[in-house]
């Protein structure tokens, strides 16, 4: 993911003050949008801009219901761009349909998410929204049997994934991974994983398949009924994944806004006690501050005072929504790592335990010999162990 200098001229502002109306497309008035698209001077900027925040197809849908003159050659441009979205979206579609169906009839459960999904329920027109990679989440003990059945369609791994057979798996299926594979006759590219992960690669969460599937609700894709995660579980993903990239693209801002404006029983109980219950309090507090921010988002006044009473989610949104177009992706400067601060307490303390340099030796146990019940306090007298050991004397 590149980054934007920083500029103050005229032509980046425009660009990005109508951006920002056009992720406020469900709130802002059309007057709105025809003024800002009669500051554009540079269109080729605003077309890039777009592009980097995978916002094209939004801007091709926002800009014809506007009657101000654009440029014939621009307009030319982001209609051609939005025309092979669309294509590449349907050809996902039948595509997505056409496997669940074949996994189907293995008897193997498969759950869909982001892309043509997110496009038909939460934009509610798949064409809208980039379509990207086909991502899909099974169970860990499935991964054979669905790449059997990508390598039967022509799928195969990329080259980063060659030197991972399938039997190569971890050994735990609580720990998360994914496999890429491409079929070249047509580039289609698919995900398979079999678990989400936070930011932190080296704090693990077992969110597979059993945690969306009993949740789960039908949408209908093209014409096909597919399953799709409850909407209060797909929130939680989107901001999961948005933390994860520093809500680096403009994309997965709209993703959030788009989702709250589609879902008018959206459970806030629900999705708030599940993101404690599995530690994504804080991305999920970050992802609807920057959609009701930037987007126009709606959220229950309580909902939003509790999330900014945090003062930790305060400053990422504050930092993302700054940086958004000047540095995309940067991470804020502080006394801890971005990806600890989405931690809350417990799961700082958590990590922090799993760090090898931290786990008891058998120096440290025969150093100071304790009860069996209480070898766990190894781990506070670790540290300062270390200090003194590399303390002068």
């Amino acid at each position: 993911m590149g980054t934007y200098a920083a500029s103050t001229s005229s032509t980046d502002s425009a660009s990005r003050d109508l951006l920002r109306a056009i992720a406020c497309q469900a709130t802002n008035s059309g007057a709105q949008v025809d003024v800002l698209v009669q500051k554009i001077c540079d269109w080729d900027q605003l077309f890039n801009l777009a592009d980097e925040h995978r916002v094209l197809p939004m801007l091709h849908s926002r800009l014809g219901n506007t009657d101000r003159a654009i440029p014939a050659l621009a307009r030319q441009r982001i209609r051609a761009a939005y025309e092979r979205n669309a294509f590449h979206s349907l050809t996902n579609a039948a595509e997505l349909i056409s496997l669940l169906k074949a996994f189907d009839q293995e008897k193997i459960q498969a759950m869909p998410f982001k892309g043509v999904v997110l496009g038909a329920s939460a934009y509610h027109d798949l064409t809208t929204r980039p379509a990207g990679d086909l991502d899909l989440l099974i169970a860990y003990e499935h991964i054979p049997q669905a790449i059997a059945i990508l390598l039967e369609r022509g799928y195969e791994f990329l080259p980063e994934d060659r030197a991972r057979p399938t039997d190569s798996l971890p050994a735990s299926p609580g720990r998360c991974g994914e496999y890429h594979l491409e079929r070249r006759a047509d580039g289609m590219m698919i995900e398979l994983r079999w678990g989400l992960e936070l930011a932190e690669r080296h704090f693990r969460r077992s969110l597979g398949i059993d945690w969306v599937w009993p949740r789960r609700r039908s949408t209908m894709l093209a014409g096909a009924e597919v399953p799709n995660m409850s909407p209060e579980i797909t929130l939680l993903v989107l901001c999961m994944h948005g933390s994860k990239h520093v809500w680096s693209r403009l994309i997965w801002i709209c993703d959030v806004a788009q989702l709250l404006e589609s879902e008018s029983d959206f459970d806030w109980q629900e999705a708030i006690r599940e993101a404690k219950r599995i530690g994504l309090w804080r991305p999920l507090a970050l992802g609807v501050l920057l959609a009701h921010r930037v987007a126009g988002a709606a959220a229950p006044e309580a909902v939003l005072r509790s999330f900014e009473s945090d003062a930790t989610t305060r400053k990422l949104t504050q930092h993302v929504e700054e940086n958004l177009f000047a540095s995309p992706g940067s991470r804020p400067v502080g006394r801890l790592p971005y990806s600890i601060q989405l931690l809350g307490f417990r799961d700082r303390v958590r990590f922090l335990l799993s760090l090898d340099f931290l786990r008891p030796t058998n120096r440290d146990q025969a150093a100071v010999r304790l009860p069996r019940l209480l070898q766990p306090l190894h781990y506070l007298l670790r540290p300062f162990r270390i200090i003194r050991d590399q303390s002068p004397r």
